[in-house]
């Protein structure tokens, strides 16, 4: 299945059915009088999230989504059949943007969240409505109302705890081919990830969520390269593993770069939990590898780490120190939660 996570929607709320003008005529009824039904509500448009999907490639082949109008109102008093609703399914981590592209309008955080993004019109009054002391026999209905009409974009961002960052060729995805059972593409040139893959990572007994996205240049955030587009699937991690090369040709500068990458991006992205790696290191010198080490602490301001995605080494100490952060930041957040107030019991 083909990934997309950037989808332009043409959205439209069903209009209320117009009210009915009827009066009830019947041999032996003299005075039958109006007897005009309401019409019918017009359908909601809503967004509802749900599990097994990925992508949002099902809103490539169709964007524009049209909900039902109202039945008008009809004789003896009947109301109109509202509309049906159109409800549009999309995977969990999805934004729904105004067509701006910057107010979020809803954030689809958990399965089974539901958001009404357009109301349907109300149906009209029919002629019953208006019958009076003064005005026994009314010939005036009211239209229903009109439905809602607007454009928007879907934006999938990808639920993960941890995000791989790094330069291209820096060993994040055979990273995650070595610690889960995702298979993405891995070749000695850089770009063979082209879009975020993710895998299901267990250390001690203890699984979570690693993302890997494209591989970032300087000028990414200009867009250069593929951009910083697939920065989004990272914004929700509770920490990000940067991944260095050790084989590169100038390890601190690619360091520099990806630090100025996240800062140009905004938000909160260069503020997030970071582990820093030196990756490949069966291919490094000893005594390079030592240099190396004590450039990227003094650059990074804080430790470290060494590993090989390739052989395995130092691989297990990555995975923990990656489920402390996330784990960090579970309890943190279940701290900051309101404690739910059980009713009074006598």
């Amino acid at each position: 299945m083909k990934f997309l996570d950037l989808a332009k929607v043409y959205i439209r709320s069903g209009s209320g059915g117009n009210g009915s003008v009827s009066f009830h005529r019947e041999k032996f009824v003299e005075f039958g009088g109006p007897d005009g039904g309401d019409g019918g509500r017009g359908g909601d448009v809503v967004i509802e999230a749900v599990e097994g999907l990925n992508t949002l490639i099902d809103f490539r082949y169709q964007q524009h989504f049209f909900a039902k109008n109202g039945q008008g109102g009809m004789g003896r008093a009947k109301t109109g059949a509202s509309g049906d609703d159109i409800v549009l399914r999309v995977p969990v981590g999805t934004e729904i943007l105004d067509e701006d592209e910057e107010t979020v309008i809803a954030d689809m955080i958990e399965v089974g969240q539901r958001v009404i993004l357009a109301k349907g019109g109300n149906g009209g009054w029919g002629n019953l409505h208006f019958k009076s002391a003064t005005n026994q026999a009314p010939r005036r209905a009211n239209p229903g109302q009109a439905g809602i009409e607007m454009t928007i974009w879907l934006r999938l961002k990808l639920i993960a705890d941890a995000g791989l960052l790094g330069m291209p060729n820096a060993g994040k995805s055979t990273f995650l081919a070595a610690t889960s059972n995702a298979r993405p593409k891995i070749a000695d040139y850089p770009f063979t990830t082209l879009v975020p893959n993710l895998g299901v990572v267990g250390v001690d007994n203890v699984e979570f969520v690693v993302a890997d996205i494209p591989g970032l240049i300087e000028g990414a955030s200009e867009g250069r390269g593929l951009g910083d587009q697939f920065l989004g699937h990272v914004e929700r991690c509770a920490v990000l593993l940067h991944l260095v090369d050790g084989t590169g040709e100038d390890p601190v500068e690619d360091y520099k770069i990806i630090i100025g990458e996240l800062e140009a991006y905004g938000g909160d992205l260069a503020l997030k939990p970071r582990i820093t790696v030196l990756n490949k290191i069966d291919a490094v010198e000893e005594a390079r590898l030592k240099l190396l080490k004590k450039k990227l602490e003094r650059v990074a301001g804080g430790p470290v780490m060494l590993m090989s995605g390739a052989t395995g080494q130092g691989v297990i100490d990555v995975l923990r120190a990656l489920r402390a952060q996330i784990d960090e930041d579970r309890l943190r957040h279940r701290v900051n939660q309101p404690e739910e107030q059980t009713p009074w019991q006598p």
